[in-house]
């Protein structure tokens, strides 16, 4: 059926009928190894042939990538190079995977968080001294500022000093 607007500027053409694409029900195993830091962020760069003839060897799964990759150097005796390049990964990252595998098993495969584990200038010393001075003379958290800057030579924010004396009073209870 053509349908056609004399103004001379539209002319639209419907060919069949018009439907809405389905909407991609969400994938249980994506949002998985998202939760768990274990997507792999290219799945493309996997050339081996495992990936591409076996719905059960998957691309995304950064680590039974990691896993396959080193099954295949230590059993099969595949070159180190070209296991990793047909993997997705350098001869460096094959050698940090191998010493992760190495000391924690299959747990040592899964990607560490990132970013500080701890806080690096709120250290034990300096909490000690917060909480005392805050503990004898009531001082706020901008006046513990001035203090750790005269006393430790450090550059803390307020908010810092304030959520770490937050986090200590969780763990008192």
């Amino acid at each position: 059926m053509t349908k056609a607007f004399d103004s001379g500027i539209v002319m639209i053409t419907f060919a069949g009928r018009c439907t809405v694409p389905d909407r991609k029900r969400p994938d249980p195993k994506l949002a998985a190894l998202r939760k768990h830091r274990t997507l792999n962020p290219r799945p493309e760069s996997i050339t081996d042939e495992l990936f591409r003839q076996s719905e059960f060897f998957d691309a995304r799964d950064l680590l039974q990538v990691k896993y396959e990759m080193i099954r295949r150097v230590q059993i099969d005796e595949a070159p180190i190079v070209d296991t990793a390049a047909a993997f997705g990964f350098s001869r460096p990252s094959f050698y940090q995977a191998q010493a992760a595998f190495t000391d924690g098993g299959l747990a040592g495969l899964v990607p560490r968080k990132r970013g500080p584990r701890a806080a690096h200038k709120l250290s034990a010393a300096v909490m000690t001294f917060i909480e005392e001075r805050q503990a004898a003379d009531r001082s706020s958290a901008s006046a513990l500022v001035v203090l750790v800057k005269e006393r430790f030579g450090l550059e803390v924010h307020r908010r810092s000093i304030e959520r770490a004396l937050r986090r200590r009073e969780k763990k008192r209870r």
